[in-house]
């Protein structure tokens, strides 16, 4: 039986040329807003692993402290201040820092890795991998991370093919030989290429700079069933001034607000989404105004026969929807190409998720609709007085 095609629909396949270039500029548009935002998430969620690794309740660090990547260093003495409260299971002091890591295939090539020491007697980490931490009292023992960039060299290979992996690693001074003893997995961010984990004295004997009792990082952790609320605000009341505390979530928030506000990453990502969008805006406007302005004799007929402006107006919107729903399919499934490639590149949490995918599809809608309105103007000028 025939079916009868919208109106609206054969508008718009009547010009297929014009019709593709509308498509075009929106699977721009989509594909451009989801990779800005696709990045800047990542940024965020690696930036954070760490943080969602520690296996602590509240955190201590130094108000000169601006992010993971720039500690500043704390005594450790408020940590034992910390053991009075009757709720504290145990506290782990963290030193954290950047070494030099030399490739033991090449071995003359030096990359800057983020190095990590705790006290191996306490549970600090749920991270894969981080288990019998024993061994790292042995001196010159550590933990690779095996998510760490590839021109560290061939370690996961070679560790996992059960041979001795040895190489050096510098303070930026004096070299010192270690051992990989274990795999773990943390992942890439903006500010680490990989990471390595050992023991407090072994992360002293590798920084020579550094003093023992001089820490980064404070982690609590709390007896099972303790009040998180009130413990913090208890804590909070009893140290002094010369240290920030945290609950873990407001750990994680303070990390993404330094990316997001303190630098212009943030405001560059969100450029990106702007200009995608406009550029979107511009394209579909472009192809409906025209598509309008050559319809007008069409538009002024209808009106004569008694249809109204907001009839007119829905079939200018619905070319819109159309444009919006066949632009963001093909660019959706374009998109998630460019995660991948862009995961096996940089090594970042890059994904799909659900709430970005409707995000997204809704930012579509809105953006044609915004084309479809401003180009509806032009039917104002369809009055068969005029025309005819």
């Amino acid at each position: 039986m025939f079916q009868k095609q919208p109106v609206a629909w054969l508008q718009l396949k009547h010009q297929k040329t014009r019709f593709l270039i509308a498509l075009s500029g929106v699977i721009f548009a989509v594909v451009i807003v989801f990779m800005q935002f696709g990045i800047r998430d990542a940024l965020f969620d690696s930036a954070v692993h760490l943080h969602r690794g520690l296996n602590g309740d509240i955190f201590l660090i130094s108000p000169r402290s601006t992010s993971l990547i720039a500690m500043d260093t704390f005594p450790d003495r408020r940590l034992k201040q910390v053991l009075a409260f009757p709720d504290v299971d145990y506290t782990v002091p963290i030193y954290v820092g950047f070494a030099q890591w030399k490739n033991p295939q090449t071995r003359n090539y030096w990359r800057n890795i983020y190095l990590i020491g705790f006290d191996t007697r306490y549970d600090a980490f749920n991270l894969p991998g981080i288990e019998n931490t024993q061994v790292l009292n042995i001196r010159d023992n550590i933990f690779f991370d095996q998510e760490s960039r590839a021109e560290f060299g061939p370690i996961v290979e070679q560790f996992k093919a059960n041979k001795i992996v040895t190489t050096e690693v510098s303070d930026f001074g004096s070299n010192h030989k270690v051992n990989v003893v274990g795999l773990f997995n943390l992942g890439t961010s903006f500010g680490a290429d990989g990471n390595i984990i050992t023991s407090d004295l072994n992360f002293l004997r590798i920084n020579a700079t550094r003093n023992k009792g001089i820490i980064n990082i404070g982690l609590i952790k709390l007896k099972s069933g303790a009040n998180l609320s009130k413990n913090l605000d208890q804590i909070k009341r009893y140290l002094p001034k010369d240290v920030k505390i945290f609950s873990k979530e407001e750990f994680i928030n303070f990390e993404k607000a330094y990316w997001q506000s303190s630098t212009a990453i943030g405001f560059i990502f969100d450029i990106g989404v702007t200009l995608g969008i406009v550029v979107g805006i511009v394209v579909v406007y472009q192809i409906l105004y025209t598509n309008v302005s050559e319809h007008l004799p069409e538009y002024a007929t209808l009106k004569a026969m008694g249809y109204r402006q907001q009839y007119l107006l829905g079939l200018v919107l619905q070319q819109s929807l159309f444009i919006a729903i066949l632009g963001y399919i093909p660019g959706f499934f374009i998109t998630i190409v460019q995660y991948e490639v862009t995961k096996q590149a940089t090594l970042l949490p890059i994904g799909m998720t659900l709430d970005r995918a409707i995000f997204v599809f809704l930012a579509t809608l809105i953006m044609c609709f915004i084309a479809g309105g401003s180009a509806v103007r032009k039917l104002k000028d369809a009055d068969p007085a005029d025309i005819f």
